[in-house]
């Protein structure tokens, strides 16, 4: 699929758009919900993108906010037609965090903080398969095989054409002592990130144990950015059983300080290259 057509960003442009023609005539969710005799929460979930919009939500909504310029009509009903089509992870419904594969598939960049294991997309398929059979010790073989091949899959964003333009990965010295798999997995692990961290548009760091504390100790987290400055930062969060977006200008802003702040507390990146190479060699087989 074109990055230029994905229905997960789609959807939340289309939304956004929805929700500025509402607040335009200074109508609340509520007063919407009732014109139309549908739940609040419809619209909530079609404002945030999170839902489905068809062309008759998009058809409804328009007669709602008054909107009588055919052209504006057609672009949002194109994209709502363009935010129902099927991207390829879609194939895999069993993957709970679909919503955020859209996403990274086309961020153009992405700030990502891991306490407990090496940023999925940085992974290798032995240890990717280890850390899904350490972190869901239910799953039988073929949900295994599956959440694999769409890890792997993922990594067209560092290895294919549609390129990140930046990834940055700041990660606490846990990743690297933490043995998951075996001694030749991690080993295996920390040479591809000694690797991929010699590309330009990527830029790994390290927080040492010696630091003491730091923000990061709170949670992992996620900074994407877009291309389009009509699509907004998304701050993300991945749960058990369900996964949390910020996209409120305070919360995105607090976000991007805190990276700052593990930013600050980290090995520079030539320091932290210097030290997985020096776990590196710990991982004798």
């Amino acid at each position: 699929m074109s990055a230029s057509i994905n229905p997960t960003v789609r959807r939340r442009r289309l939304g956004a758009e929805l929700r500025r023609l509402r607040e335009t005539l200074g109508m609340t969710a509520e007063e919407v919900a009732g014109r139309l005799m549908v739940s609040q929460s419809k619209i909530s979930r079609l404002e945030n993108g999170r839902r489905s919009i068809s062309q008759r939500d998009v058809r409804d909504l328009c007669d709602v906010y008054n909107v009588d310029d055919e052209r504006v009509r057609a672009g949002l009903m194109e994209m709502a037609k363009e935010s129902r089509q099927r991207g390829w992870w879609h194939e895999f419904s069993d993957i709970p965090y679909s919503v955020y594969i859209g996403l990274e598939a086309e961020a153009s960049s992405i700030r990502a903080y891991e306490s407990s294991f090496v940023p999925g997309l940085l992974q290798t398929q032995e240890y990717a398969e280890a850390v899904v059979l350490g972190t869901q010790p239910d799953t039988d073989a073929t949900a295994v095989r599956r959440r694999v091949e769409v890890r792997l899959k993922r990594q067209s964003r560092i290895n294919g054409e549609n390129q990140l333009g930046s990834l940055w990965a700041v990660i606490d010295e846990a990743v690297l002592r933490r043995e998951v798999g075996s001694k030749v997995v991690m080993r295996g692990q920390l040479r591809q990130l000694l690797e991929l961290s010699e590309r330009p548009n990527i830029n790994l760091q390290v927080i040492p144990f010696s630091h003491g504390a730091h923000p990061g100790m709170t949670g992992t987290f996620s900074l994407l950015e877009f291309p389009e400055s009509a699509d907004s930062t998304v701050v993300y969060f991945e749960g058990v059983t369900s996964d949390l977006y910020l996209e409120k200008d305070a919360d995105v802003r607090r976000y991007t300080g805190l990276y700052d702040h593990l930013r600050a507390a980290a090995l520079s990146v030539a320091e932290s290259r210097s030290l997985i190479a020096k776990i590196a060699e710990g991982y004798q087989p």
